[in-house]
């Protein structure tokens, strides 16, 4: 998940050298390529598990259409109300949105490490959004956009975190349910990548008016949204939707250092407090969690034996099973 959020982090400097490349050819190249590359390298776990997917083509509809809405809100809205607050409203959105989901459609309580975690890691990436606001303020002066695109910007910014959280939930839901990690990330975004295709073909002009533009247009369908996502379906095995969402606030942390290192830009001091706050996200989500000992509980035989306590395996017993980073088990 880590892995994947740092490819995601350098979409930002990678857009900067196509500029004239607009949001929806850029959204649309990047996730519709790289989806349906996904769903060509993922073919044959997708043949061995069609009937799975046939039976459940109901969620895999819904996370392709998500897939789908997510790159187009989310590259329009950086472009309408900036790249920071773009960027923190769709990104630090997409956890909320993902533990709202799986409360209530799986039933799943959050964990009191989870919160603090997820808590730390939103406040850093609204200081990073702050910081890089007064960046942007301070070199192109007030009044650069509308606030009626401002407020529209935003608005796209949640669709983008709602969408991304649906198609997390959605693709962890067909994995834990049986199908191969693979199988289900190369359905989910393969069919979404389709999709987007109509838009690629309408608005995609400018990604071959140059070879540089056609080389950003390939580096994001390659790159952050083919390797990221192989990585983040993987992970998706391993973590529910909430967890994942959250580990993903390292994107913007990434993106901002990165514009510092690569495109030149300068961060406030504020801007690298809210960098440390997500690193400290990341620790307390990562971090191994100490088994929970339930306590001793006296066991009577029925043969007059002295008591056992329960908390030791008895008869192949091997105690309750671990509980899922950042979640409860189902109510």
């Amino acid at each position: 998940m880590l892995a994947a959020s740092v490819l995601w982090g350098t979409t930002g400097t990678a857009a900067t050298f196509a500029p004239a490349v607009g949001p929806l050819a850029i959204g649309a190249v990047a996730m519709g390529l790289g989806g349906l590359l996904q769903a060509v390298t993922a073919a044959r776990p997708i043949a061995r598990d069609r009937a799975a997917l046939r039976a459940r083509r109901g969620l895999v509809l819904l996370g392709a259409v998500a897939v789908a809405a997510y790159p187009l809100a989310f590259y329009t809205s950086m472009r309408l109300a900036g790249v920071a607050v773009g960027t923190v409203v769709s990104i630090g959105s997409a956890p909320p949105a993902a533990a709202l989901v799986e409360r209530l459609v799986d039933r799943r309580r959050l964990t009191a490490r989870w919160s603090a975690g997820a808590g730390l890691g939103l406040l850093g990436v609204v200081l990073l959004c702050v910081a890089e606001a007064a960046r942007a303020h301070q070199g192109a002066g007030a009044g650069s956009g509308s606030g009626a695109a401002t407020v529209l910007g935003v608005g796209l910014g949640l669709v983008a975190g709602v969408t991304y959280a649906v198609y997390s939930w959605a693709a962890h839901r067909l994995i834990s349910g049986g199908t191969a990690s693979r199988a289900a990330m190369g359905a989910v975004f393969g069919l979404g990548g389709l999709l987007l295709l109509p838009v690629l073909v309408v608005t995609g002009a400018p990604l071959l008016a140059s070879w540089s533009h056609a080389a950003v247009g390939a580096y994001m369908a390659l790159v952050p949204m083919f390797a990221g996502y192989v990585l983040f379906g993987r992970g998706l095995a391993r973590v529910t939707a909430t967890t994942a969402t959250t580990l993903s606030l390292l994107e913007p942390a990434v993106a901002a250092v990165l514009a510092v290192v690569v495109v030149g830009e300068r961060l406030p001091a504020l801007g690298w407090a809210g960098v440390a706050l997500v690193v400290g996200c990341l620790a307390v989500l990562t971090a191994p969690a100490r088994p929970v000992r339930r306590p001793a509980r006296a066991v009577r035989p029925s043969c007059g034996a002295p008591p056992v306590p329960s908390g030791r395996p008895v008869n192949g017993d091997v105690g309750p099973a671990p509980v899922a980073l950042g979640r409860e088990p189902p109510e």
